[in-house]
């Protein structure tokens, strides 16, 4: 019967279908690559340890501290932030400042608490008050 297929080309039009599959996803991932994020905002680079929170502008985070932004990154991904909305335990803010601060002068000597707290509560949302 003519209308029915042997399974040898049924697995070869399953095969096809992953390829085609696959590519659309490797040329999709291309053009989202090619689109530049939007204004304030970084797009990490491949192998990048974290993406930016958008509320934390980088990049005058770190020329503020006088470290690059993939210092300042380096050193934020050991930071456990407080959920959304909510405000962070007072061991769990000593902790992450202690991470902060220790990392961050690594690269930078100059900075110590109080620099680190100036920075960080002028880019806070909410300022100090929301810490």
């Amino acid at each position: 019967m003519p209308f029915l297929c042997n399974s040898g080309s049924i697995e070869s039009m399953k095969t096809r279908l992953i390829l085609a599959l696959l590519v659309a996803l490797a040329l999709s991932e291309m053009v989202f690559a090619q689109i530049p994020p939007p204004p304030g905002m970084h797009r990490p680079s491949p192998g990048s340890p974290m993406r930016d929170d958008p509320h934390r502008p980088v990049d005058q985070i770190s020329r503020d501290l006088g470290v690059t932004p993939d210092q300042f990154r380096a050193c934020f991904i050991h930071v456990t932030p407080a959920q959304q909305g909510s405000m962070p335990a007072s061991h769990q803010k000593h902790a992450n400042k202690q991470v902060l601060l220790s990392c961050l002068q690594k690269s930078n000597p100059n900075i110590n608490n109080d620099s680190l707290d100036a920075v960080m509560d002028r880019y806070r949302p909410g300022g100090r008050a929301a810490q």
